[in-house]
């Protein structure tokens, strides 16, 4: 099967996946598949139901109800990935801007279809971005042993951390805090990182940040999403 049928397939099933367990989908899904990962950007999610629990301050109640649906999404997903696509996925990530109504599933494949760092190619103010990143990761946990971003596409820029916990977050998810752990981190997080100052270093318009964590891994992935200069 062609690469375009395949996103078109996956976004899809994705789209339908997400209604049966939210009651309302996501109005588009785009699918980009670069190795070692792949994405679902998610546009117009938002259901009739957490847009009352929003307008009444309770983002935290949608956050907190979204994650218990999703682990049930991404286990069906998983499945689909290998039988659509033949693509073998270690793991699923996914995170949301309420308030811009979207949201981002991302896959990082098998080491035995993506070959480590073989696929990070480089591009203009790649070590810049790293900088800024590593800062702010030093700020809010400690720096990465290692940081690596790579573009999906002209639309999707993925930025993978590894080694960022530090010991009293490594006790907090040994205790069985790993949900308020990831909730407070990701809102921290998302206050520190500077879209702006990415977008001065990129040379392009923000539109999305993304952010979650591997924390049995000790890992961390940002995703951003630029703007084109017409729809996609």
């Amino acid at each position: 099967m062609e690469e375009k049928s395949v996103q078109a397939e996956l976004a899809s099933y994705t789209g339908k996946l997400l209604r049966e367990h939210y009651g309302k989908g996501p109005a588009s899904v785009y699918v980009s598949i670069k190795h070692p990962f792949i994405t679902f950007y998610l546009r117009d999610f938002l259901t009739p139901t957490e847009r009352v629990l929003r307008s009444q301050g309770h983002d935290r109640k949608v956050e907190e109800t979204r994650d218990l649906l999703m682990k049930e999404v991404l286990h069906e997903l998983k499945a689909t990935l290998t039988v659509v696509a033949d693509l073998q996925v270690d793991n699923l990530y996914y995170d949301w801007s309420l308030e811009n109504r979207t949201g981002i599933i991302l896959g990082v494949l098998s080491e035995d279809q993506a070959n480590k760092d073989e696929h990070f190619y480089e591009y203009p103010a790649k070590d810049k971005l790293h900088e800024e990143i590593n800062r702010v990761s030093r700020q809010v946990e400690k720096e990465p042993e290692k940081t690596n971003s790579l573009y999906l596409n002209d639309r999707t820029l993925v930025i993978q951390r590894k080694g960022i916990l530090v010991d009293i977050e490594k006790e907090l998810i040994r205790s069985g805090y790993e949900q308020p752990l990831r909730l407070s981190k990701r809102r921290l997080e998302k206050d520190m990182l500077d879209r702006r100052l990415y977008e001065s270093i990129l040379g392009v318009s923000i539109t999305d940040l993304f952010v979650d964590w591997d924390f049995q891994l000790d890992q961390s992935f940002i995703v951003l999403i630029i703007q084109k200069n017409k729809p996609m």
